[in-house]
C-alpha cells in the first residue's frame, strides 16, 4: 500500500466522521473523542527518546464514530493523532474504518461481518489499547503488546467473521480474520534498524481466537492463533538484502473479575522465520516466549491500582543470551535476549470525563526494545532501567 493510499483512507476517514456529524439530527450516529498529555521518562534506555530524559511525547488524540445504516449495516472509524517517541511513529493514522454487518441474530446465536480496516478483537486488551481510558496501564505489558508493532496490531485491511453462542455450558466466542497492514518507512525501521534503507511489506496477517466463560463462573479462557508474514526490499546501496520474515503466535490468556478484584494473564509462544536479509542464503529460525500476570484493585468509584510482571525471551534455547552475545562477535549484549518488567500504578478519575494516570515500571533487559532484528546497542546500554509515566485524559 502506497503513502498515497494509506493518505487518501485517512482523508476518507474524516469525511465519514464528517458525515456522521451531519446526521446526529437524525439519530442515527455516535462519537466520542479523547484527548490525553503527559510526561514520561525511561532513564537509562532508548525506550523513549535516545537522551533517557523527560519527555512530553505521551501525546493521544482522537475521534471515533459509529453510523448506523439500517438495524444490521454500521460504520465504524477512528482517527488519531501519537506522539510516542521512539515506542512507535508520531503523526496522523487511521487506525479503524470498517463496515459491520450483523448477519445473524436469533437467540443464542449471533454473527458479524466486518470489511475494511479492521480492529483487532482477538487479544485480551487490543480492542481496548488504543483508547487510553480503556486501557489497564499507560504502557502495556511488551511481552503481547509491543509498542513498536502498535500500529500492526491494531488491525488491519481485510475481512473478519465473529460468532457469540450461549448454552448451559457457558459463553462462547469465536473470531477469526484475514488481511494485512501497511508498514510506514518509520515503523519498518523499529523493526529491523535505523541503519536499513529498504522497505518492509506485510504480505499476510492471519488470526482466530476462541472464547468461553463457563455459566456462572468469573474466569474466562482464551486461545488465538497468529501467523503472518512480512518480506523486506533492499535497496542498491546498503550491505542487506531482499528477505521474508514470517511470525507464528500461539497465545493463551485467562481472566478472573470480581465487583473489586481483577486479575489477568496472557502467556505467548512465537516462531520467527527470517529467509534472507543477512545474505541471499541466510536462514534461520528462533522460538521466543513471554507473558505477564496483572492484578487490578478498584479501591473506590475513583481510583483503581494495578500491578503486573511481565516476561519476554527471544529465544527459549537461549534464554540469558549467551548465543547472541557470542554470534555477535559480543557487539550485542547478553540483556538484549531477554526483558524482566515489574510495573505498579494508579488510575484516578476527578469526573468521568477526567482521569489522571501515573506508573513506575523497573525494567532489567532489551528483548523488546525497537529495532529488534538489528538493535540499538548505543542508547540501550544499561541491562536495568526505569519508566515513570504520568497522563491527564479527557473524553468528550
Amino acid at each position: 500500500m502506497s503513502r498515497l493510499t494509506s493518505y487518501l483512507q485517512i482523508k476518507l476517514g474524516f469525511l465519514l466522521l464528517g458525515f456522521m456529524h451531519f446526521s446526529i439530527l437524525c439519530g442515527e450516529f455516535e462519537w466520542n473523542g479523547f484527548a490525553a498529555q503527559g510526561l514520561i521518562r525511561a532513564k537509562d534506555s532508548g525506550f523513549v527518546n535516545d537522551s533517557g530524559n523527560l519527555s512530553a511525547e505521551l501525546t493521544e488524540v482522537g475521534v471515533n464514530a459509529r453510523y448506523r445504516l439500517t438495524p444490521s449495516w454500521h460504520f465504524a472509524g477512528q482517527v488519531v493523532y501519537l506522539e510516542g517517541g521512539n515506542r512507535y511513529p508520531d503523526g496522523l493514522r487511521l487506525d479503524y474504518l470498517f463496515l459491520d454487518w450483523s448477519f445473524l441474530n436469533e437467540g443464542l446465536w449471533q454473527g458479524n461481518l466486518y470489511l475494511g480496516r479492521l480492529k483487532n478483537m482477538h487479544w485480551l486488551y487490543s480492542s481496548t489499547r488504543d483508547v487510553p481510558f480503556a486501557r489497564p496501564s499507560t504502557i502495556l505489558p511488551q511481552s503481547i503488546y509491543f509498542d513498536a508493532f502498535r500500529d500492526v496490531a491494531v488491525g488491519n485491511d481485510g475481512a473478519a467473521l465473529h460468532f457469540a453462542h450461549s448454552n448451559n455450558y457457558g459463553d462462547f466466542k469465536f473470531g477469526w480474520s484475514l488481511g494485512r497492514t501497511h508498514v510506514s518507512y518509520e515503523q519498518g525501521q523499529m523493526f529491523l534498524g535505523r541503519v536499513v534503507q529498504g522497505r518492509v511489506r506485510q504480505d499476510f496477517d492471519h488470526q482466530a481466537s476462541f472464547y468461553w466463560q463457563p455459566h456462572l463462573s468469573h474466569f474466562t479462557f482464551g486461545s488465538v492463533l497468529i501467523d503472518s508474514n512480512f518480506s523486506y526490499r533492499d535497496t542498491p546501496l546498503e550491505p542487506f538484502f531482499s528477505g521474508d520474515f514470517r511470525v507464528r503466535r500461539v497465545l493463551l490468556n485467562v481472566r478472573y473479575q470480581l465487583e473489586s478484584w481483577e486479575f489477568s494473564s496472557e502467556v505467548q509462544q512465537e516462531r520467527l522465520d527470517i529467509d534472507g536479509f543477512f545474505a541471499p542464503s541466510f536462514n534461520h529460525g528462533q522460538i521466543g516466549q513471554g507473558g505477564y500476570v496483572m492484578a487490578q484493585y478498584r479501591y473506590s468509584p475513583k481510583l483503581r491500582l494495578f500491578s503486573f510482571v511481565d516476561y519476554s525471551v527471544s529465544n527459549k534455547h537461549d534464554r540469558k543470551g549467551n548465543q547472541l552475545h557470542e554470534i555477535s562477535g559480543g557487539r550485542t549484549p547478553k540483556y538484549f535476549a531477554y526483558q524482566y518488567t515489574f510495573a505498579t500504578g494508579l488510575s484516578y478519575n476527578f469526573t468521568p470525563k477526567l482521569n489522571f494516570s501515573a506508573e513506575f515500571h523497573w525494567v532489567e533487559g532489551a528483548a523488546r526494545m525497537a529495532q529488534v532484528v538489528i538493535p540499538d546497542v548505543v542508547n540501550n546500554d544499561h541491562q536495568y532501567w526505569q519508566v515513570y509515566s504520568a497522563q491527564l485524559m479527557y473524553r468528550f
